[in-house]
């Protein structure tokens, strides 16, 4: 099957980060969120990857051709008009079913179900208690959706929708979408995917809402550290080899070889990067990139890129990159 991936925003609220790191690339754990995603795939078979870029197009399609052993074709999405837009420009390359996966969050889910559901399509979801966040998914007692809403005011459902989905009943989806776009906008201009999937459900189409065990956002700060202390908690958390005076770990981190510590704290909850020196500071609940040099600093709950020099400074729920410091959103 193909699999289409939507790439094309900004990540505004990973700013200023993401003005040089396209979002899909910004790293959880020391590794990009797409590596993580792209491992879900590996047990099925895909035949090519159509990949809607925009924002930083170069930097994301170099990445996918040098690091994932699938074709890719990339299509880029130069205006910004929404899910809906952004699917329906893979439409000239599709002729079969189809998974459709945004890569900001990271998933645990069983992608098996397509081999052995006999339905149009399958939406999985995830159920929240703070529900009115996000789109929730309607179901019928057969756990067959009946209804998507945005943002609800009441809960009529706690099932939200994460972004991943198989599409038996392709040309339907693009009917759909078709649909959606003969009408005007939602806010901001954009067309909602789930407006097509609600279309699906309306002609008779049977859509499949299955469960995930795990869902992580990482389109903002608190949501990506947050997924990056599950990823360290889980299997991903490494100290670097050798001996450091004066160093205390508090678990669970990550922290690459190549590193210069000296009379540090360093954790819970700490990604750090390659060729990073840090000297009299304490990092706690964030993640650093590669080259980075903190002298007499400390660091809580924020997101450093690469090349950053902190010196004598506290950064506290911030973001900083290309020396440019900005409250997390």
């Amino acid at each position: 099957m193909k699999v289409i991936v939507p790439l094309a925003g900004k990540g505004t609220r990973l700013l200023p980060l993401t003005k040089r790191v396209p979002k899909p690339l910004v790293e959880v754990a020391g590794r990009p969120v797409m590596d993580y995603v792209m491992d879900m795939l590996a047990g099925l078979d895909v035949e090519e990857l159509i990949v809607i870029t925009g924002h930083l197009k170069e930097q994301v399609e170099r990445y996918i051709t040098t690091h994932y052993p699938v074709r890719a074709r990339f299509v880029e999405q130069r205006t910004l008009d929404g899910t809906a837009g952004a699917v329906n420009l893979a439409r000239p390359w599709v002729d079969g079913p189809v998974f459709i996966i945004f890569v900001d969050t990271l998933f645990e889910a069983d992608l098996s179900l397509v081999r052995t559901s006999d339905v149009d399509g399958i939406l999985w979801a995830k159920e929240v208690e703070d529900y009115q966040r996000f789109g929730v998914i309607v179901t019928d007692a057969a756990g067959f959706m009946t209804r998507i809403v945005e943002k609800p005011d009441t809960p009529i459902s706690k099932l939200a929708n994460i972004g991943l989905y198989y599409v038996k009943e392709w040309r339907t989806l693009f009917d759909g979408i078709a649909a959606v776009m003969r009408q005007p906008p939602g806010k901001g201009g954009e067309f909602y995917l789930t407006d097509a999937f609600q279309y699906m459900v309306d002609r008779g189409k049977r859509l499949r809402v299955a469960p995930v065990t795990g869902w992580y956002d990482c389109g903002k700060v608190d949501t990506l550290l947050e997924t990056n202390r599950h990823l360290l908690e889980h299997g991903r958390a490494r100290r670097p080899s050798g001996s450091f005076a004066g160093v205390t770990f508090r678990d669970p981190v990550y922290i690459e070889d190549g590193v210069t510590l000296r009379d540090a704290v360093i954790g819970p909850n700490v990604s750090l990067g390659a060729e990073s020196k840090l000297i009299g500071s304490t990092v706690v609940n964030s993640i650093l990139g590669r080259r980075v040099r903190l002298n007499g600093a400390t660091v809580t709950d924020s997101l450093v890129g690469d090349d950053q020099v902190i010196e004598g400074k506290t950064v506290m729920g911030s973001v900083l990159d290309a020396g440019e410091l900005a409250a997390a959103r």
